[in-house]
């Protein structure tokens, strides 16, 4: 599944996720934090069992080895053990030094100076400093370059300079709150195998494991990094396959063909929660699941009409079916994981009555018809609202396309999707930094509408557009925190998506084959703890 990161991995434009079950990335090809780097630190506890390989199966293929090329989580999982930021996250998902030893910055909020961890080499033999972090962050930068992950970092940094060869200066166009929570999510990559042309085939980082080979169609496998500057690992290899079969997920775990497999659909963890040769790992999710209601068409530009659809949901039907369980009705654009995510506010409850009283007034009492697109692995919650939706009289002409397909479409202009007759898009969205910024300023600002950015439904309100910017740039947790509560009023109240449900990440290990504890932060991804 493929998380618009959170979006459109193939697109190469902004954050996003999708497919109902998979809880950390699909539908919008869903903003999420990649695999950790202390996955990197599996086995530090030196045991003579230690398996030499661990095989992770994911629900779907990684898209490039270029980590600055892609916006999908399940990529990021599998290149984050080759790959390193100036920050990490650590398994609470605080901030804390890694390739960077400390930071300060000034006063205006907008300088930040990083001293760079010395003795560190790419696993081509280049050495890490600060060249390298300012080619990293330059290539980045560059419009021409074209690179998906530009968004991460598009309207925060200014420039990057080095001072010597350990120390690095960003200025930020204005103050941002979660820079740093930026960072963790941004890798260094060798600047002579970028200058060589060879990222998108032929990972080259400085992190706990090296690139050994990618088969297209069939694996990823890593080998540990001996030169590694940090806790070398214990296991040597890491396999990383994939399947867009659910049921292959459950049999090769059940068979021992993958160590871990991930995301977990729910209905398979409902049955494998029995099994005992598997363990259930269970976490939280920044993804929620919505429809982008294309508001430059009617009658979606009528509020009556988006608040109508939102009534015609039952939330808790739907997690009850399509996600066994493992999630929570959305009353929020945020996850209940996210900060400054708001528990009481107000959320839109089932009543199929009151949702044909709005649509009467808005001049549709015998309903209307509307086309939504959605993924191929996503048209079962799709038939979902379509027998909820039938109920108030809107009928619902549901458009399957193939991942590819879908993650072009989108991402149209308002002209191009009018001429399609497409009204809504059915997608998800995690923040792949955690943080409120990430998860709503790419989809709900103005200046984010597609194909420039994942606000695919062209919502605009510029009252949120100034509370967005503002919460960016507070750095007063609770003043912050504050603004975002006001943000998930408008957002509820205006109603440019139908918001669906949060889905809690799900995965499962082979009992005994993993010998380190397994967790997921939000995003489904996944953390080896070495002991």
């Amino acid at each position: 599944m493929t998380t618009l990161y959170g979006c459109a991995a193939e697109r190469r434009a902004a954050p996003c996720r999708l497919p109902a079950w998979r809880a950390a990335h699909r539908a919008f090809p869903v903003i999420a934090l990649a695999l950790s780097c202390l996955l990197g630190m599996i086995g530090c506890g030196h045991s003579e069992n230690q398996p030499t390989r661990i095989t992770i199966m994911q629900s779907e293929a990684p898209l490039t080895m270029d980590p600055a090329d892609h916006t999908a989580s399940l990529t990021a999982d599998v290149l984050s053990p080759m790959y390193e930021g100036l920050t990490q996250f650590d398994s609470h998902l605080n901030i804390v030094p890694w390739l960077a030893t400390s930071w300060k910055v000034d006063a205006s909020g907008k300088q930040w100076t990083f001293m760079l961890r010395r003795d560190v080499y790419f696993h081509d033999g280049i050495p890490f400093n600060a060249e390298a972090v300012v080619h990293s962050f330059r290539r980045l930068m560059d419009p021409a370059r074209g690179l998906a992950g530009r968004s991460r970092i598009q309207g925060i940094i200014g420039s990057v300079q080095a001072q010597g060869d350990h120390t690095v200066v960003f200025t930020l166009m204005n103050p941002y709150a979660p820079f740093l929570r930026v960072l963790a999510v941004t890798p260094i990559v060798s600047p002579a195998a970028d200058n060589n042309g060879i990222l998108s085939r032929y990972a080259v980082g400085t992190g706990p494991y090296r690139f050994v080979e990618w088969r297209t169609g069939e694996y990823v496998l890593e080998q540990r990094n001996d030169a590694y500057w940090g806790k070398r690992p214990v296991v040597k290899q890491l396999k990383w396959m994939w399947t867009t079969e659910p049921v292959l997920m459950e049999m090769s775990v059940l068979a021992r063909q993958a160590d871990i497999v991930n995301p977990l659909p729910p209905i398979f963890a409902e049955a494998l929660s029995h099994n005992r040769k598997v363990q259930l790992i269970e976490g939280k999710s920044t993804a929620v699941f919505w429809v982008a209601l294309n508001l430059q068409m009617k009658p979606l530009d009528d509020k009556r009409v988006r608040q109508a659809l939102n009534y015609g949901v039952d939330r808790e039907g739907l997690v009850r079916t399509q996600l066994r369980g493992f999630g929570t009705p959305a009353n929020s654009p945020l996850a209940p994981s996210d900060f400054g995510y708001n528990p009481a506010n107000r959320g839109y409850t089932y009543d199929p009555a009151y949702a044909k009283q709005l649509l009467a007034q808005a001049g549709y009492p015998n309903g209307f018809s509307l086309k939504i697109v959605v993924q191929e692995a996503d048209e079962p919650l799709a038939e979902a609202l379509q027998g909820m939706w039938a109920r108030i009289g809107v009928r619902l002409e549901i458009d399957r396309m193939e991942h590819g397909v879908f993650s072009q479409t989108i991402f149209a202009s308002p002209e191009a999707k009018r001429a399609q007759g497409i009204g809504g898009v059915l997608a998800s969205w995690a923040a792949n930094n955690a943080d409120p910024d990430y998860q709503l300023s790419p989809l709900y600002r103005t200046s984010a509408w597609s194909p420039a950015g994942a606000n695919v439904g062209f919502y605009s309100n510029p009252r949120l557009d100034a509370l967005l910017r503002e919460a960016a740039g507070e750095l007063d947790l609770e003043k912050r925190k504050a603004l975002y509560y006001q943000a998930q009023r408008i957002i509820t109240e205006d109603a440019p998506h139908v918001l669906l449900y949060a889905t809690r990440d799900v995965a499962a290990e082979h009992v005994g084959t993993v010998p380190e504890a397994v967790h997921l932060l939000p995003g489904s991804q996944i953390v080896l703890d070495g002991q």
